[in-house]
């Protein structure tokens, strides 16, 4: 019996002897893949974002009425080809541009702030290399010859305090025949509504926000000509965009999404950018 019992205790050992051996092999082998799963997902999410499109928010109302605070889009960022700032982080593997293919006049753009090189800005592609810019008053000229530029019906803006208040809109057309939405909150008025005329650099461009007196873009020394290595890539489509208040405190994040009911404009989602 002794024997025997010691048989049997010498069985379990050897059984929970062998249970303990393979358990770690089977452990080990789930976390192997979970994290070569982990790994492969984040490699394609930085090559898609890298070579196709990437997401972005708007924080700030510089290019309403086209985007609003709490819009969220996508960027496409094969357009204009591929610079250093095309990959996350900004490495310098690539010197200056390649598959480049420069903006069109109208687009509506990212690109990083060129004094920093950092910071991200969105804003409507106005100037081409060698042309001449200037604001008069408000109006637009290219090249010498002002822009058509027409009265619609007034945009309502809010104030801080959440009142509403009308501010003039207008539709200005461009010379290649790009139409879009600007505001002129300060009734060309604004400090930015008469300029000097700019003359765009090679390889450089002029870009300006759709809410004229509410925009720092290419009329100002803090961010005048854009290089073309800067731009990131050209905004395409609004993918998600939340309610925000006159503070610019948005009712969702897109990761809130038990608040989506109430907070989405369901009006502006999929719509493209123009």
């Amino acid at each position: 019996m002794a024997s025997n019992n010691a048989g049997n205790e010498q069985g379990q050992d050897e059984g929970s002897t062998v249970a303990a051996s393979e358990a770690p092999p089977e452990s080990s082998g789930g976390i192997v893949e979970t994290i070569k799963t982990v790994v492969y997902a984040v490699l394609i999410a930085l090559f898609v974002r890298t070579v196709a499109y990437e997401p972005f928010n708007i924080p700030s109302g510089s290019m309403i009425p086209t985007l609003l605070v709490g819009d969220y889009l996508f960027v496409s960022k094969f357009s204009y080809g591929y610079s250093r700032y095309s990959i996350p982080f900004n490495p310098p593997l690539i010197s200056d541009r390649i598959l480049a293919d420069p903006p069109e006049r109208g687009d509506v753009a990212v690109f990083k702030l060129p004094s920093d090189n950092s910071t991200d800005y969105i804003k409507r592609v106005i100037g081409l290399p060698g042309d001449r810019i200037q604001v008069e008053r408000g109006i637009l000229s290219i090249n010498g010859k002002q822009v058509s530029r027409r009265r619609v019906e007034d945009y309502t803006l809010m104030n801080r305090s959440g009142v509403a208040f009308p501010v003039p809109r207008y539709v200005e057309t461009l010379p290649n025949g790009k139409s879009y939405y600007v505001i002129e909150a300060d009734h060309d008025n604004g400090s930015l509504d008469n300029t000097k005329e700019f003359t765009v650099p090679k390889d450089h461009f002029f870009m300006m926000g759709d809410n004229r007196d509410n925009s720092l873009d290419s009329r100002a020394p803090a961010v005048g000509f854009v290089p073309f290595v800067n731009y990131v890539g050209r905004a395409e489509v609004l993918f998600f965009s939340a309610k925000c208040d006159p503070s610019n405190v948005c009712a969702a994040r897109i990761w809130e999404v038990w608040k989506w009911p109430f907070a989405i404009r369901y009006g502006r989602l999929f719509n493209g950018i123009d």
